[in-house]
């Protein structure tokens, strides 16, 4: 029985160990990946070519700089920015004298402590279709 006490004491005794090892790498990663910095000021997300597609941001923090990738959407809003997300209401109607529909956007989030509007206002030209709300139905009657 000593036997089996003392083989389950050691056994414990290299599973605290191996834990304790394992959290010093953890410690020590985190210290070599990231800084201790905690106010960073981060840039606009700056594309590689053109106006969009994968770039990188720049950010600062007392002397110490980093880059990160990002990625703008082709299909961005480029008067708001990339890092400026906003939550639209629905479309308002179409003025006869402009041409054109409006709609509002609230700031929903502002990444990257962007400096971002509270609320942005969008046009586009209205549509020449006439939608049609009878498509293909056919009368319910009685035969």
């Amino acid at each position: 029985m000593q036997v089996r006490g003392l083989l389950l004491l050691l056994l414990a005794l290299i599973l605290l160990a191996a834990t304790a090892e394992a959290g010093k790498n953890k410690k020590e990663k985190a210290k070599k990946d990231g800084s201790e910095c905690e106010d960073w000021r981060w840039g606009p997300c700056v594309p590689n070519s053109k106006d969009c597609g994968l770039g990188y941001r720049e950010g600062t923090c007392k002397d110490e700089s980093k880059k990160l990738k990002c990625k703008i959407p082709c299909n961005w809003k480029k008067k708001f920015g990339a890092d400026c997300k906003y939550k639209f209401e629905s479309w308002g109607g179409c003025s006869a004298q402009t041409g054109v529909k409006t709609r509002s956007g609230i700031l929903k989030k502002a990444l990257y402590n962007a400096q971002c509007e509270e609320i942005v206002y969008v046009t586009k030209p209205c549509s020449s279709k006439i939608k049609s709300k009878s498509k293909g139905k056919k009368g319910k009657g009685k035969d």
